[in-house]
């Protein structure tokens, strides 16, 4: 690991009303308070916690597509607030997202093939890559992400169950070779024996250098997946650590509560 890729200092962000202040009384909803944390290279940090506790405006924040009320989002030693349109774009293109919803993320109108290549299109095609070259890398990732070859041909709108949808949204993902990588519950409509199979793909790039956020509210694939968690709570952080301290010795009432809710058998 060597340089902080992600420093997060403070974050508020606050839907509808007026001012910036955490205490003030004008209409509207804090959906992140005092949020921060920094993450290095070949890292992956769990963000766990209920619907409706900021997880996914937190991702969204650190692409840029919310605009944070208080605090800094530095991005490679960067204030995303201070670059250019310009530059916020670059740095996109250096980042990437897997979206909750794999129904209204994915374009419905191309096939499969078609959605994964769409993003290097954009933009490796500008640079002058061959499409052939997108192609292959494409292959490459349905084949690693265990998409079978008949699908590859079929338009997303009509052929795809939502596991295979979030399979084609990972390898979009990913086809840029992302520094960072954004997942927001990646494997929720996953069966038992493919979200393994999405993990360890997530997981080989992690150990090649990338740097990953995990949003999930599945507290046994949170400690799978990272050694560092944080626990949101009505948008702040009521707990951080390790995994194993974490899951083993929780010290907020809220992280019992859902540990407790584990079904046992």
């Amino acid at each position: 690991m060597s340089g902080i890729s992600l420093n997060v200092k403070g974050l508020g962000v606050r839907y509808g009303g007026t001012g910036s202040s955490f205490f003030s009384r004008g209409e509207g909803v804090w959906a992140l308070k005092s949020v921060s944390f920094s993450m290095c290279a070949g890292e992956t940090l769990s963000v766990v916690g209920e619907s409706g506790s900021g997880k996914t405006t937190l991702l969204r924040s650190l692409l840029g597509l919310v605009r944070p009320t208080v605090g800094e989002i530095e991005l490679w030693g960067r204030s995303l607030a201070a670059m250019t349109d310009d530059e916020r774009l670059a740095v996109r293109r250096r980042c990437g997202y897997v979206p909750q919803d794999p129904y209204g993320s994915l374009p419905p109108t191309l096939t499969v093939l078609g959605a994964v290549i769409e993003p290097w299109s954009i933009v490796r095609g500008s640079r002058g890559e061959t499409r052939e070259r997108g192609i292959a890398k494409a292959e490459e990732l349905l084949l690693e992400l265990k998409l079978p070859e008949d699908l590859w041909g079929a338009r997303v709108k009509y052929s795809l169950s939502g596991g295979q949808r979030q399979r084609v949204a990972v390898a979009r993902a990913l086809i840029l070779d992302p520094e960072v990588l954004l997942c927001d519950e990646p494997t929720a409509m996953q069966d038992v024996s493919t979200r393994g199979e999405v993990l360890d793909v997530l997981i080989a790039r992690v150990r090649r250098g990338m740097s990953m956020i995990l949003v999930t509210h599945d507290l046994l694939l949170a400690r799978q997946a990272a050694k560092q968690a944080l626990v949101l709570y009505r948008g702040e952080i009521v707990e951080s650590g390790g995994t194993d301290e974490l899951f083993e010795r929780p010290s907020h009432e809220y992280t019992r509560s859902l540990l407790a809710a584990l079904p046992r058998i």
